[in-house]
């Protein structure tokens, strides 16, 4: 299947304008997109997509209403998953590491606190 990660600049931001609405037509994903390509071209790029299987669509009518094929938090994991793999070595520990050290991250007591309760349940099932 093909991931997020494979999918070029403009087939990403389609993709992404998808999970963001939930469904869209044509004119509605090209409304979305800043400095959009022409009508034909969405759809033409909508299609595409359909083929390797990241889009489905429904008709409405004369319209054909668009949305992503795989759940967002499905297709969240494979991206992450991927992302792991190829730019952190297969860590999470450094992939974790990276995201806390971002300049722009901030991390509630909340949060460490689910984040502890996490490890700990992935160190009791052997992960």
């Amino acid at each position: 299947m093909t991931t997020n990660m494979d999918l070029g600049p403009r087939e990403r931001q389609i993709v992404d304008i998808l999970y963001r609405l939930g469904e869209a037509t044509v004119l509605q994903v090209r409304q979305e997109i800043p400095d959009p390509p022409t009508y034909s071209a969405v759809r033409g790029m909508l299609a595409l997509l359909e083929r390797k299987g990241l889009v489905k669509h429904r008709q409405d009518g004369l319209k054909y209403v668009y949305s992503a094929s795989t759940a967002r938090n499905k297709a969240a994991f494979s991206a992450l998953r991927h992302m792991v793999r190829t730019f952190f070595d297969g860590s999470p520990e450094k992939a974790m590491a990276a995201l806390l050290e971002m300049p722009d991250s901030e991390l509630t007591s909340r949060d460490a606190g689910r984040l502890r309760k996490l490890i700990r349940q992935a160190r009791k099932e052997g992960r």
